[in-house]
């Protein structure tokens, strides 16, 4: 048998160029902090050390801080750095182990003024790449916040699970909105948890402050980050790690995963993670759809790529699948209910919240009213995941917060564009959805293997007694397989669209278009792992490039919320 394959490439190469993508200078960042139990300093110097490190720029902390009746700060003098409303420049700066600079400056019963900050970044923007100018907020609507604001690129506004704080940012939010134009700032809300306390709903903020918490920073050193002998404590792994990604994001050099649905085709998912991972390659933040939510959400939550190949060997076997399967009667709404689904996952992440996750994980479903896309990034992970995966016409719509969810492959089946407007600047699509030229393949090659197959006697006993048609509402060419195969018809031209705004695409060789073959996930896993081997240097390069990548400004989009 000889047939000639489809001439598509996979792996190919849609690196950004200036022409492609509008750059965005992230040269002034305002590291604003709305409750004083947070650690400003070692949040705002850790962060400036990421940043020196991950770009290799100079970089430059201002710090304003209160100073006490005697002019000083934590015991110590400061000089008078502003003279009349200007900022004049010190005689040198703190030179940290040549990594960053850094300067406070001492804030008196009187804030600064509007002039004094625009002064202060007049004079910094030219001589540093990153200028990170730290703050501790008490009036979020003060003229001198809404100066500093106005001429920064990006703002973070940390906060911890309180109701003062939720009101802060929504006067901050308030404020910036207001402002004349299109604001330029991007105002960015970071929860902080101290080591061991609980997400407790903040992670709710989308839903009464209308923005998402965008990421999460967790844990600190002992004794307010001091160890004994006056040394400085070092950061705990993922007060480190979240800090990076903040910096990554700063510098352009974020990494995401996108990762398409495809049903049990979406076990090519697990492969791909495994050579990222045993290759050392880092991913930030990871973007599915359907079964490529429900895969990303076992990674993001701590899973390695041995332990997700364990979990989908569990559906190996001729019975195995029908644990999956959760009928409804009558079939009013749908076939299955997909709480099966759903609880199979919670063996694993149980009631674990988006802030819970050890990666960032945004999860598309469908409004099945509005037909809008929306971007679960709060709330119960399984409950989002259940959502997502909800195939309309073969699972009952999932009910959250009074607002009906469907599958997320329909209006986003491969969610690169969330993670380009989250500001990642490099982005890797796994594709498991074949196009036609694949599926033609396919099934003319099951034609040649029938015209070669000697079995004559068992292919006249399949006509003779079809038993498995009638039966079975799975079976090809009968009503759920109909469905599933619309579905996948009206996927493909988005997922090549989707394809296209990334930098790296990667197609596993699935020439099949049977969506329920879950008792074969071992087959799917080696496709995933031969697509990321042999573009594994098209990988490495992407990255570890050292220049800034671009990003697109895309328009926002609806943000959905779990309670």
């Amino acid at each position: 048998m000889d047939l000639e394959r489809p001439a598509e490439e996979d792996g190919e190469r849609l690196l950004a160029t200036e022409t492609d993508h509008e750059q965005l200078p992230r040269q002034i960042v305002t590291l604003a902090f709305l409750e004083k139990q947070i650690p400003a300093v070692l949040i705002s110097e850790q962060l400036a050390r990421s940043l020196s490190a991950e770009t290799g720029a100079s970089v430059v902390l201002v710090q304003l801080a209160k100073e006490d009746g005697a002019g000083r700060i934590d015991g110590e003098a400061h000089p008078e750095l502003f003279l009349n409303g200007e900022f004049h420049w010190p005689a040198d700066l703190v030179n940290h182990d040549t990594k960053f600079h850094s300067l406070t400056l001492g804030v008196r019963n009187d804030p600064p003024t509007p002039r004094g900050i625009a002064s202060l970044v007049s004079q910094l923007r030219p001589r540093f790449r990153y200028v990170l100018i730290g703050a501790q907020i008490d009036d979020p609507g003060a003229p001198w916040l809404s100066e500093l604001l106005g001429r920064s690129n990006l703002a973070y506004v940390f906060l911890k699970p309180a109701a003062e704080d939720e009101n802060r940012l929504d006067l901050l939010l308030r404020d910036t909105r207001a402002r004349p134009g299109d604001g330029g700032v991007q105002v960015k809300p970071v929860a902080y948890l101290a080591e061991g306390e609980q997400v407790n709903g903040i992670d709710l903020l989308a839903q009464r402050a209308a923005i998402p918490v965008h990421a999460f920073v967790r844990g600190r050193p002992a004794g307010d980050g001091v160890a004994e002998g006056g040394q400085q404590a070092a950061p705990v792994r993922s007060f480190r790690a979240d800090l990076r990604r903040l910096a990554r994001e700063i510098g352009g050099r974020l990494v995401g995963l996108a990762l398409s649905s495809g049903a049990a085709k979406g076990f090519a998912h697990v492969g791909v993670l495994q050579v990222l991972e045993e290759k050392g390659i880092e991913v930030d933040v990871v973007a599915g759809a359907s079964m490529g939510a429900y895969v990303g959400a076992l990674w993001a939550h701590g899973c390695d790529g041995g332990e997700l190949e364990r979990l989908s060997r569990e559906l190996e076997g001729r019975w195995a699948f029908w644990s999956l399967i959760d009928p409804v009667f009558p079939p009013r709404r749908g076939f299955l209910r997909g709480f099966a689904v759903k609880n199979r996952l919670m063996r694993t992440v149980g009631h674990a919240r988006f802030g819970d996750l050890k990666r960032p994980l945004r999860i598309v479903a469908t409004n099945l009213a509005t037909l809008e896309r929306v971007v679960f990034s709060s709330g119960e992970v399984a409950t989002a995941v259940h959502a997502s995966a909800a195939v309309p016409g073969i699972c009952v719509p999932v009910v959250i917060d009074g607002e009906t969810y469907t599958d997320g492959g329909i209006v986003d089946p491969l969610p690169v564009d969330v993670l380009r407007e989250m500001g990642v600047g490099r982005v890797i699509a796994v594709n498991v959805i074949p196009t036609p030229d694949r599926i033609r393949y396919a099934i003319e090659a099951e034609r040649q293997l029938k015209r070669h197959d000697g079995k004559r006697g068992l292919r006249w006993f399949r006509k003779a007694l079809p038993l498995n048609r009638q039966v079975n509402y799975f079976a090809r060419g009968n009503l759920l397989e109909i469905l599933m195969r619309s579905v996948h018809g009206a996927q493909i031209r988005m997922a090549e669209a989707s394809c296209r705004m990334a930098d790296l695409v990667l197609r596993p060789e699935i020439y099949d278009d049977r969506w329920l073959d879950y008792r074969h996930p071992g087959k799917f896993i080696a496709l995933g792992r031969e697509v990321a081997e042999r573009h594994l240097e098209e990988i490495l390069e992407l990255v570890n490039r050292t220049e800034m990548s671009h990003e697109q400004k895309l328009a926002p989009v609806p943000v959905g919320t779990l309670v």
